[in-house]
């Protein structure tokens, strides 16, 4: 976007637009995206919509951009900003005193800010015998089986809080929630 002269915040009120077309209450709609200036937009001209927006929050893929992204969590907030959803592996860490998995610093600072926590994308990962790869990067020191993920997953709800988790094969999720009554 924008494309031609189709702008972005064009594409953000059609999709509104559509919801309201076809009669579905603000409270069924979660609108998403990796654009801040659509969660923007959203918050402030669709205000019913925008209060439970998703910040797809990519920012975290690199060093600099996993600190800039915490350090802005604040600043989201002051601006309306309640859900931020960056991918699992930003919200957890190693603690090396105890080599256990503990909420990460981008975790703690969007707690720290008011911010409700959503995740993505559980189960698209490697072997976690292998490292887990993209999704398990923080954590693979102290992964070694693929029964970690539940490890994992433990920390994600009971020490960070997430609310709402994407996955790509809901049978881990679903199985850890009906498990612990979620």
């Amino acid at each position: 976007m924008p494309f031609e002269g189709y702008t972005q915040e064009q594409y953000a009120q059609d999709m509104i637009d559509a919801y309201k077309a076809a009669g579905v209450d603000p409270s069924r709609v979660w609108a998403q995206s990796f654009v801040p200036d659509d969660i923007f937009y959203w918050i402030e001209n669709e205000p019913d919509f925008g209060r439970q927006a998703v910040y797809l929050d990519e920012r975290v893929d690199t060093v600099e951009g996993y600190t800039n992204a915490t350090a802005s969590l604040p600043d989201l907030a002051a601006r309306g900003v309640q859900i931020m959803a960056p991918a699992f592996f930003a919200l957890t860490k190693v603690d090396n005193a105890t080599g256990t998995i503990v909420p990460s610093e981008y975790a703690v600072a969007a707690k720290a800010a008011g911010l409700e926590l959503v995740t993505w994308s559980f189960e698209r990962s490697g072997w976690l015998n292998e490292g887990g790869g993209y999704y398990y990067q923080y954590v693979a020191p102290v992964i070694n089986n693929d029964g970690d993920a539940y490890t994992v997953l433990d920390v994600l709800v009971q020490q960070v809080g997430i609310t709402h988790i994407f996955t790509d094969w809901p049978a881990t999720v679903t199985y850890f929630a009906s498990c612990f009554g979620l």
